[in-house]
Order: C-alpha cells, then structure tokens, then sequence
C-alpha cells in the first residue's frame, strides 16, 4: 500500500472515529461504488488500486471477465464488477479504477465506478448478510452501518473464487 494512500486512511479514521481505540473492536474497510450501490472490502486484501490500464482479452470466458492485464510482470485477470453483478457495461471515467484484491494465493482486478472511502466500523455496527436463498452463493459478508450509510461488505474469497 502506498504511504499516500496510508496516509489518507489514518487521517480519516482520526476524523471519522476518535473513540475506536481498541484495535480489535473494529474493521477497516475500504468503499466502492459499483452502479448505485456503495460496497467495501477488508483494506487488508487490497494489494492496489490503479487508474484503468490496456488489458487483453481472454476467449471463452464470461463476459464479465473483461480478460488479463500484466502488473509489474504478474498476469493478473479483470473482472468487471457492473457486470458480474447483472449491471449494464458502461464506458470507464476519470473515476473508474482497477482494485487489485488478493487472498491467499488467488489475486484479481476488479473494475470498479469509482473509489470513495476508507472506513473504520466497530464490529458490533456490522450486521450478517440478509437472508436469501442461495446463502452459501452469496457474496455477502454482512452489512455495516455508519450514521446513515448502509454499506455491503463483500466475501473476498467468494469474489476471487474462479467459476471460469
């Protein structure tokens, strides 16, 4: 992570939550929007977060997997996340970036709408996932709440689980 970027994340936690001093009460995030909805990850799997780079395209595959892309030698694949979550493609902006997760062996790039925060939650404002029928295909973790925000925490693992 780089130290800008670090910076940034404890200026806002200093801001946004005085009282969270104990370490092990609290999550931190990171927020994307993707379409209308406000989403996060744990910031500790996120390797980085780049501006769109010329990537190539993989045949036979979905068509959310927009195909590889080479960061610093590492073949790494894109998925974009509008339409892996049934959205319309839409053109990249000046917001779109490519948020590179990984956990445990597996990395990908996300193509994302656009970056909005770093967040600090007390485990106790993160509720579970809504009940739905597919629960173990869900790719949500649970739901945090800060003031009025709703955000949906995504399942890393389950984003970076390879159906293709």
């Amino acid at each position: 992570m780089s130290n800008k970027l670090q910076s940034i994340i404890n200026k806002q936690q200093e801001q946004q939550n005085p009282d969270l001093t104990n370490i092990d009460d609290v999550v931190q995030l990171v927020g994307f929007v993707v379409g209308d909805e406000e989403y996060s990850v744990p910031i500790l799997t996120i390797q980085e977060i780049i501006k769109p780079i010329e990537w190539t395209r993989v045949p036979q595959t979905p068509p959310y997997v927009l195909g590889v892309f080479n960061l610093r030698g590492s073949v790494i694949p894109l998925i974009d996340l509008r339409l892996k979550f049934g959205l319309g493609a839409v053109k990249h902006t000046d917001d779109t970036r490519f948020i590179v997760i990984r956990h445990e062996n597996e990395v990908a790039g996300f193509v994302i709408d656009r970056l909005t925060e770093a967040l600090r939650l007390k485990k106790t404002d993160i509720g579970p996932a809504p009940d739905t029928a597919l629960e173990g295909e869900s790719m949500i973790e649970g739901v945090g709440k800060q003031n009025d925000r709703i955000l949906t925490i995504l399942k890393v693992k389950k984003l970076l689980e390879r159906d293709f």
